[in-house]
């Protein structure tokens, strides 16, 4: 599989970094479940886990808004008319991770 740097932003590092730490966590949660520790510690932490990797997705998709749509839609752009409704239809598609 190529990877395609164009679509590298800013935080995209940051968000990097982030799902990493939630990737540990998830391990030592797992290692939680396999030593029989309480479902209440074990919930706890998998909420942990949910919100670090939701943050995750809702910075990605800010990311991608501010740096690809913007720019898409921008009216100095050369295409005019086909890069405003590309933007809006990449809009539509990323809105259903929403």
């Amino acid at each position: 599989m190529s990877h395609d740097h164009s679509h590298l932003h800013p935080n995209h590092p940051k968000i990097a970094k982030r799902l990493k730490r939630a990737q540990g966590h998830l391990r030592h949660v797992i290692d939680m479940i396999e030593q029989g520790n309480p479902c209440h510690d074990i919930a706890q932490q998998l909420f942990a886990v949910e919100r670090a990797i939701a943050n995750a997705k809702r910075t990605l998709i800010q990311d991608h808004i501010d740096h690809c749509l913007e720019a898409s839609l921008h009216p100095g752009n050369e295409g005019g008319g086909d890069d405003a409704r590309q933007g809006i239809e990449d809009f539509k598609a990323i809105t259903k991770y929403l």
